[in-house]
């Protein structure tokens, strides 16, 4: 029977994402060390560092994207025995494929926009797009988050120009719904405030998401007590459906009183500024307290492994 001696917060990574995590992992481990002891490990690889030990650490992955959000870091702490903040491999690898989550949503009878999935080394026809979704587009990797690589098209030959720089990877066109932005923070199940995104050019990219001063965030989003309820339902439904544990941020587009669902980040941007610590606010929670509530769970798990307190 061992005790838990730290809390290892793994930050940085290879991927696209990288300058987001490292200013994550730095703002989480600051917000632990008030209560926990944290040590703060850089990701230079995508391997799972030799000197977190699963008998006297639990790990926070503080990584969005690729490696830390699509399930291989916790297959490799599962596979290590190392307790891990979030969701488990199988939620991860789901939730990274939006297609995969839309594919719920539309079970559980929850709307999103209609789209299609290609690979980017056999890019669709234009033409073929139009004639399936319309002109109004949104196009963006199937398995990346933080608004990479997202564009957006509103003719013909804007829509043939991304599609011929369009190499690799899994990408997904929507059509465009042109409504509100809405996001939710769910905590251990239960939906939190919602937060609404103005951005000020009207598209909620990755500049306006990094560029001070760019966009405006309305939390909680002034919204009509049936709607409200709808979208954190909605949230709550999808997060449970999608086996997703601890905690997580879901997107919504509201067209109206049209709710539409986008996708789920289980890893989502945590600094004391991010859109989770907003949502979390609206009940009552500082950055801190709900620094401290998203490892909460892993805490209880790694007692339960080692035989303590059970």
């Amino acid at each position: 029977m061992s005790k838990l001696e730290s809390i290892v917060v793994l930050y940085g990574g290879v991927g696209s994402e990288r300058e987001v995590s490292l200013v994550s992992g730095e703002a989480i481990a600051k917000a632990l060390s008030a209560k926990h002891t944290v040590q703060l490990l850089r990701l230079d690889s995508n391997e799972l560092p030799m000197e977190v030990d699963g008998s006297r650490s639990i790990v926070f992955p503080a990584l969005h994207g690729a490696f830390g959000e699509d399930g291989q870091l916790q297959a490799l702490c599962e596979a290590a025995g190392v307790v891990c903040c979030g969701s488990d491999t199988e939620a991860s690898r789901l939730c990274m494929a939006k297609d995969k989550t839309k594919d719920i949503a539309t079970h559980l009878g929850i709307e999103s926009p209609r789209g299609m999935v290609f690979n980017g080394a056999e890019t669709p026809l234009a033409d073929d797009v139009i004639h399936e979704l319309g002109t109004s587009l949104v196009i963006k990797p199937a398995d990346e988050g933080s608004s990479v690589g997202l564009h957006f098209t509103e003719h013909r030959s804007a829509l043939g120009v991304t599609l011929s720089n369009i190499h690799k990877g899994n990408w997904l066109i929507e059509q465009r719904i042109q409504g509100r932005e809405l996001t939710v923070g769910v905590l251990n199940g239960q939906a939190m405030g919602i937060v609404e995104i103005v951005s000020a050019s009207g598209v909620y990219d990755y500049q306006a998401k990094y560029t001070p001063g760019s966009t405006e965030y309305r939390f909680p989003a002034e919204l009509e007590a049936s709607v409200e309820a709808q979208i954190k339902a909605s949230a709550e439904r999808l997060f449970e459906a999608c086996g997703c544990r601890d905690f997580a941020r879901i997107d919504f587009l509201l067209d109206g009183n049209g709710v539409y669902f986008l996708e789920i980040n289980t890893l989502p941007g945590l600094t004391a500024t991010s859109l989770l610590p907003k949502s979390a606010s609206c009940v009552g929670h500082d950055f801190e307290a709900l620094a401290n509530e998203l490892v909460s769970p892993a805490i209880q798990r790694f007692h339960a492994k080692e035989g303590i307190g059970v």
